[in-house]
């Protein structure tokens, strides 16, 4: 009987209390912003893009204020920042470049955590945790650490990366989503948002935040993109340990390894300096090649692909090689991989990109190969039979350069086809922007396909055509990674990238694509690239081609 009046307490009286608090903390943090609004209307038009200077300050403005409201607005922006069919382009880059400010929870939390896990002392699981965290995000932090041999019989003690949720994490998001709910119910009232249907996209957002809130489905992820790529050399995702893996903490291999951002800065310190950029090349592709696989291959996508999440761990693939491995064996010196050795070679020197780069080139010459290491698995993009179907047929129109079709089928399958202005006209721009991209077939390594999504999104927005979320969200990472890529390598040629990836599935599974569906779409896509790489070797047919 107490223990019913307490959960009727907590439940009617303590957290519609503290949900009320946490509005009045929310309207002292956002009233300023409305207040400022009508700021978006002055001001000049700013160089490179069609927003007046006010717009950018309010953009800013918002920003700042969606920073200090916490995790969840943390993660809501982060959001906002990939629906570019939904937003200006302006205000979804700056609300990309939000990260968190959280506080660390207490040590004595996390402990708390593991025992109850473990259901044993701290000393008693591991050899060695560092009590400071190694970073701490939004709704999670994460430790390093030593797990004790016993703890895992069928290996020696080996190092691991430790994520424990912050305390009252779901109760803090409950409450935020609970008056996101009715803040966007009262503005759907507003005639003029009424496409947008907020109240969807603010369930969409809290599923999202839920999952992420439950780290047995990162762990999942983690398994599967294992699974996936257990057989290539030149990518990596740390493995799981499932049985160890709870609602509030995660247990993962360590991954000793360089952030992506220093490969970035270094490619361009390399060519202010006119020296060439090492494994600046391989690593987009590298990269590119990964995605193009998730999406084709695996429909199972990596949905947080920003620089952060992405590592960089070397190998030496002569350890490898079948022949050499066995005759190394035979004569009695095992070749060794040490790629930890060179990690921690250019790690020593990170802040001198002088000796970056002459590391670098030692590597190189060493023999060393680069690998990516991908992270922070919590969210993923897995197209459902509807939607993969939609952009299998979107891709098949726009390979045959059908630009109208390519519109009509966009406007035919989002959410609210009643709602969309001007269906006929979005049509006929999407005809004229395919029409250009045509015009540079066999050139596209010179078209930028990031600027090409920025500009259909563009119309997208304009005409409110809203699309699915995750078929945005595939859009936003391809636009995100040919950024990261032409970072690596300027000269990068996406549709060249896509060409091997499509060869191998059109040779493993286009033949019977071929024979149940004549249209084929990936098979076709395949061969007009094949096509296209023949004749771009060949000057005087691409004259010949142009001409007619």
């Amino acid at each position: 009987m107490c223990q019913r009046l307490l959960t009727f307490l907590d439940d009617w009286i303590l957290e519609p209390l503290l949900t009320l608090r946490r509005l009045a903390h929310i309207i002292i943090l956002f009233t300023p912003v409305i207040a400022t609004t009508p700021i978006i209307f002055l001001g000049a038009k700013a160089n490179g893009t069609e927003e007046r200077s006010g717009t950018l300050w309010w953009y800013d403005f918002l920003a700042k204020q969606m920073e200090r409201a916490g995790p969840t607005f943390i993660k809501l922006a982060q959001w906002i920042a990939s629906r570019t069919d939904l937003f200006p382009l302006s205000l979804c880059y700056r609300l990309s470049k939000l990260h968190s400010h959280v506080d660390p929870h207490s040590f004595k939390y996390t402990q708390k955590v593991i025992e109850e896990a473990f259901g044993r002392q701290l000393d008693q699981v591991f050899l060695k945790l560092e009590p400071k965290p190694l970073g701490v995000g939004a709704i999670a932090q994460v430790y390093k650490a030593t797990l004790r041999s016993n703890i895992l019989p069928d290996y020696e003690s080996r190092e691991v990366a430790i994520k424990v949720l912050h305390p009252k994490a779901r109760h803090i998001v409950q409450r935020d989503l609970t008056i996101m709910e009715y803040g966007a119910k009262l503005i759907t009232l507003i005639p003029t948002m009424q496409w947008l249907s907020l109240p969807d996209e603010v369930r969409v957002f809290g599923e999202m935040m839920m999952e992420q809130l439950d780290l047995r489905g990162e762990a999942h992820n983690l398994c599967r993109f294992n699974d996936y790529f257990q057989n290539d050399r030149n990518v990596k995702v740390p493995k799981p340990y499932r049985q160890f893996s709870t609602r509030d903490m995660l247990i993962e291999e360590y991954e000793r390894s360089i952030p992506l951002d220093l490969f970035l800065k270094q490619a361009s310190y390399a060519r202010q300096h006119e020296l060439e950029p090492v494994f600046a090349k391989k690593l987009a592709d590298i990269g590119l090649n990964a995605f193009l696989h998730m999406l084709i291959f695996f429909n199972f996508v990596h949905a947080d692909l920003h620089p952060g999440n992405i590592m960089v761990e070397f190998y030496k693939p002569s350890v490898y090689h079948p022949l050499r491995s066995s005759w190394s064996k035979w004569m009695g010196h095992e070749l060794k991989d040490e790629g930890e050795t060179a990690v921690n070679r250019i790690l020593r020197v990170q802040h001198d990109p002088v000796a970056i780069q002459q590391e670098l080139e030692q590597l190189e010459q060493e023999g060393y190969a680069p690998r990516l290491v991908f992270i922070d698995t919590g969210l993923v993009n897995e197209l459902n039979e509807v939607n993969r179907r939609n952009f299998l047929d979107l891709f098949q129109a726009i390979a045959h350069f059908d630009g109208y079709r390519a519109g009509e089928l966009m406007v035919e399958r989002c959410r609210s086809p009643e709602v969309v202005i001007q269906p006929d006209v979005f049509a006929l721009r999407m005809q004229n922007l395919i029409l250009g991209l045509k015009q540079s077939t066999f050139h596209l390594g010179t078209v930028k396909i990031g600027n090409l999504l920025h500009e259909t999104m563009n119309m997208v927005r304009s005409h409110h055509v809203k699309m699915e979320g995750d078929f945005i969200n595939v859009v936003v990472s391809i636009m995100l990674l040919e950024g990261i890529g032409r970072q690596l390598n300027p000269d990068l040629d996406l549709l060249k990238n896509a060409l091997p990836v499509l060869r191998d599935y059109s040779l493993k599974e286009g033949r019977k694509v071929a024979m149940e569906d004549p249209k084929a779409p990936w098979l076709k896509v395949w061969i007009f690239l094949e096509l296209r790489a023949y004749l771009g070797r060949n000057s005087r047919d691409e004259e010949w081609l142009k001409l007619w």
